[in-house]
């Protein structure tokens, strides 16, 4: 299968300069596995953006948390795809629960997000996830289905994205989908990229898992077999990311 385990960190709207310099020197400092093993990428706010990616070990990509639907022009507050890709860094993060919810994101907005992003030449990791509601209804599949099929519908290739489902009643809340909700989930993904899209896609693309994933928690949650990674949340801005980052040694096992 030769799917590389991908670790996320969203530092979310985090930090002061002091605050990322030392969780910067803690990265810098961890005993982490090869770039064979593992692929990860930390995002900061936009304003830290630079100063991570100049100071951060090479291995360790930067993300953008954000960026706007098209290309440039009079969108007070928003950041292009275009000034992403001229500042070299080479991932943003889409459709996140929080921007679904709070700024009324749409699947399809999200979709056109996505296509354009790839079009630019960034890398993207693509979110998904159920309400509570909604799992409690017995419709996360198809809430999360409809959210892929959404971004599919605009884009040609899957090489350049990785997708992360992030249930959003595990988001900051302590609570975890459990490795046996978690994995259906992703294998029920799969599925879908089977039928929908090609079984070399289904084969390749990296699932990965957001929720709550902390240093007690990551060795489980790797251990299933449709769990390519992580994107964290809270536990990035600690100590404790080097050992979620180390989980993926359970693969490697």
């Amino acid at each position: 299968m030769g799917r590389k385990f991908f670790v996320g960190g969203n530092w979310k709207c985090n930090g002061t300069s002091e605050d990322v310099k030392k969780i910067v020197a803690t990265l810098n400092a961890g005993q982490l596995p090869s770039t064979d093993v593992v692929e990860v990428v930390v995002s900061p706010p936009f304003v830290f953006l630079t100063s991570v990616k100049s100071e951060l070990r090479p291995e360790i990509q930067v993300a953008a948390q954000n960026c706007w639907v098209k290309k440039g022009g009079a969108f007070t507050g928003e950041v292009s795809a275009e000034m992403l890709a001229n500042l070299c860094i080479p991932w943003v993060i889409l459709g996140h629960s929080e921007r679904r919810a709070l700024l009324n994101e749409t699947n399809e907005f999200v979709g056109d997000k996505v296509a354009y992003a790839l079009s630019q030449g960034l890398k993207v990791i693509a979110c998904v996830g159920e309400t509570l509601e909604q799992r409690e209804a017995g419709t996360t599949m198809e809430v999360v289905a409809a959210q892929t099929k959404a971004i599919a519908d605009k884009i040609s290739s899957w090489d350049n994205v990785v997708l992360a489902y992030e249930p959003v009643w595990a988001i900051g809340t302590g609570k975890v989908a459990s490795p046996a909700q978690a994995q259906e989930v992703h294998a029920g993904l799969r599925k879908w990229f089977q039928e929908n899209i090609s079984a070399d896609v289904a084969a390749t693309t990296r699932i990965i898992y957001g929720g709550s994933v902390s240093g007690s928690n990551c060795k489980e949650l790797a251990g299933q077999t449709d769990v390519d990674g992580f994107l964290v949340g809270g536990a990035s801005l600690k100590p404790e990311f080097i050992d979620i980052i180390k989980a993926a040694e359970v693969k490697k096992a």
